[in-house]
C-alpha cells in the first residue's frame, strides 16, 4: 500500500466542477507565461523602433526574461513544494502581473530589460506550482487525464500566441502585449484563491539551495552578457572578457556546490546515466537551434519580406499543426521501435525546413516560401519531440521522473538563452541591421545555416548515444512535452526540484496511472 498523497484537502476529479476549475487556473497560468515569450518575439521590430536601439538591446529583451526562468525554475518548484503550491502559484502570477505593468511603463529599454527580468522571476514560480497542483490535486483515477488536459491547452494557448500579439500590435502598440497580462492575472488570481486546494510535501525538509540558484544566475547571465557584447567589441574589451570570465567561474562555482550540497537544486548524479546526459545534450542542442530560428525568422518576415506582425506571427502556426497532428503517432511508434532512430534523423528533417528558409529574399510570398519550410520544419519536431521526452524520463530512476523533466526543461530553456545571445553575434547581426532587408538578410541566412549545423549535429549525436531501448513504464511520463513557437516547452509531471510521486525520504507517495 502507498502512503497517502501529499495534499491538505481532498482530491478532485475532471468531471466535477472543482477539477475543471482546477484545470482552468492552471492552464492560464502557464499560458500567460508560456505566451509572453512567444508575443515578445514579435514586438521585436516595433519595441526597436519605438525605443530607438541597437539589435544587442533587443537581445536583451528576450533574454533577460529566459535568463531569471531558466535559472529559478527548478527553485520555483521547491518553494511550491514547502510553501504550498498555491500559494506560490498565486505570487507568481501577481508577480509576473507587476513585471508585465512595468514593461509597459517602460520609458527607455533600460527600464523594460529589468522590467523582463522580474517577469522571469514570476514566470519561474508560477510555471513549475501550476503542473504540481494538477499533480497533487486530483484524485489517482483522473491524474493522467487531467494532466493530459493542461499539456493540450497550454499548448494551444502558446500556439495562439503568435496570432494573438500580431493583432495587439496592428490595432495598439508593444505596450498592449504586457497590459494584457493584467486583467488575465486577475481572473487567475480569482480562480486559484476559490477553486484551488492548497498542496504541500509534509515531508521536504533542508535548505534551499538559494546558493546554486544564485551561482545559476551569475553563470548564465555572465556567459549572456559577454556573448552579446561581443558583436560590437573585440575578445580584448572588458566589456566582453570580463563578464564572461565571472560567467565561467560561475558555472563552475554551481557545479561544485550542487556536488557538496546536502539538497542540491540539480543533483549531478543524475549525469552518471549515459542516457540521460546524452538526451540532455541532444536537447541542448535542438532547442538552442529552434529558438534562435524562430526569434530570427519572426524579424525577418517583417524586416525582409515585408509581412505585417499579424501575418508574421500566424507564419509560424503550421509548426503548431504538424505537432498536433503527428506528435503523438511519432510518441507511439517510439515506444514500439525504440527512440534512437526518432530522435536521430526528426533533427534532420527540420533541418531541410531552415535550408529551406534560407532561400527567404524580399519577393518571398508566404504560401510558396514560408508555409512550406515551416511544415517541414514542424514535421521534424514532431518526429523528436515526443522520443526524447520519454527518453529523457525513462533513463532517470522511476522515483525521480518528475526530477528528469524538470532538469530537460531547465536545460532547454538555457540553451535557447544562449543560443539567441550568441548566434546574432555569431552571423554578424548587429547594430541597426534589423531595420532594413539589406542589413538583416545576410547575417539571417548566416545565423540559419548555424542551427542547421546544430541541428544535423543533435542528430548524428543521438545516433551515436541514445541507446535503443523501449520507453519503460513510469507513473509520471504522461503525454508528451508540448513545444510552443518559441521553443518554450510544456513538460510533463515535475516541474519543480522533487519528483512529484516521492516523498523527500525517498518513499513512493501518489503513483500516476500510465495514460
Amino acid at each position: 500500500m502507498n502512503p497517502a498523497p501529499d495534499q491538505s484537502g481532498p482530491a478532485v476529479t475532471l468531471s466535477s466542477a472543482p477539477g475543471r476549475w482546477v484545470v482552468l487556473a492552471c492552464v492560464l497560468g502557464s499560458g500567460v507565461a508560456g505566451i509572453d515569450a512567444t508575443v515578445v518575439n514579435i514586438a521585436l521590430p516595433d519595441i526597436g523602433h519605438s525605443l530607438d536601439v541597437r539589435f544587442a538591446a533587443l537581445q536583451w529583451t528576450v533574454t533577460a526574461y529566459s535568463l531569471t526562468l531558466a535559472s529559478l525554475i527548478l527553485l520555483g518548484g521547491s518553494l511550491g513544494d514547502r510553501l504550498g503550491r498555491r500559494r506560490i502559484f498565486v505570487v507568481g502570477v501577481i508577480w509576473f502581473a507587476v513585471a508585465s505593468a512595468l514593461c509597459s511603463l517602460a520609458p527607455g529599454i533600460g527600464w523594460l530589460v529589468a522590467a523582463r527580468a522580474l517577469q522571469g522571476v514570476g514566470g519561474a514560480l508560477l510555471t513549475p506550482a501550476s503542473l504540481a497542483i494538477i499533480q497533487s490535486s486530483f484524485a489517482e483515477v483522473d491524474r493522467a487525464k487531467a494532466i493530459g488536459t493542461w499539456s493540450a491547452w497550454s499548448g494551444t494557448a502558446a500556439a495562439l500566441a503568435p496570432f494573438v500579439g500580431g493583432w495587439l500590435l496592428a490595432i495598439g502598440s508593444w505596450r498592449w502585449i504586457f497590459v494584457i497580462n493584467l486583467p488575465l492575472a486577475a481572473v487567475i488570481v480569482v480562480l486559484a484563491v476559490r477553486h484551488v486546494p492548497e498542496t504541500r510535501d509534509e515531508t521536504a525538509h533542508g535548505r534551499l539551495d538559494l546558493l546554486g540558484a544564485a551561482l545559476g544566475v551569475i553563470a548564465l547571465g555572465g556567459i549572456t552578457a559577454g556573448t552579446i557584447a561581443a558583436a560590437d567589441h573585440t575578445l580584448a574589451s572588458p566589456i566582453v572578457w570580463a563578464p564572461l570570465a565571472i560567467g565561467v567561474a560561475g558555472a563552475i562555482g554551481f557545479v561544485v556546490v550542487e556536488r557538496s550540497v546536502a539538497n542540491p537544486m540539480l543533483p549531478m548524479s543524475m549525469f552518471a546515466s549515459r542516457q540521460f546526459s546524452a538526451t540532455n545534450a541532444v536537447t541542448f542542442l535542438l532547442y538552442g537551434a529552434m529558438g534562435a530560428a524562430l526569434l530570427l525568422l519572426v524579424v525577418a518576415l517583417q524586416t525582409v519580406t515585408g509581412f505585417s506582425p499579424l501575418l508574421a506571427g500566424t507564419a509560424l502556426l503550421p509548426i503548431t499543426v504538424m505537432m498536433l497532428a503527428f506528435a503523438g503517432r511519432f510518441g507511439a511508434l517510439s515506444g514500439r521501435f525504440g527512440p534512437r532512430l526518432f530522435i536521430g534523423f526528426g533533427p534532420m528533417v527540420s533541418a531541410l525546413g531552415l535550408v529551406l528558409l534560407t532561400f527567404l529574399s524580399p519577393d518571398s510570398g508566404y504560401w510558396t516560401a514560408v508555409l512550406p519550410a515551416m511544415a517541414v520544419f514542424g514535421l521534424g519536431a514532431a518526429i523528436f519531440v515526443a522520443p526524447l521526452t520519454s527518453t529523457v524520463l525513462a533513463a532517470a530512476p522511476a522515483s525521480h521522473a518528475g526530477l528528469a523533466s524538470g532538469v530537460n526543461n531547465a536545460v532547454a530553456r538555457a540553451a535557447g538563452l544562449i543560443a539567441v545571445a550568441a548566434l546574432p553575434t555569431i552571423a554578424g547581426l548587429s547594430g541597426d541591421a534589423y531595420q532594413s532587408a539589406a542589413g538583416y538578410l545576410p547575417p539571417f541566412r548566416t545565423a540559419l545555416w548555424i542551427c542547421v549545423g546544430l541541428q544535423v549535429a543533435a542528430g548524428v549525436l543521438a545516433l551515436c548515444t541514445v541507446r535503443n531501448e523501449h520507453a519503460r513504464s513510469k507513473p509520471n511520463a504522461v503525454g508528451c512535452r508540448s513545444v510552443g513557437l518559441a521553443g518554450d516547452q510544456v513538460a510533463p509531471a515535475g516541474d519543480g526540484t522533487r519528483p512529484h510521486g516521492t516523498h523527500r525520504d525517498g518513499t513512493q507517495a501518489d503513483r500516476v496511472p500510465r495514460g
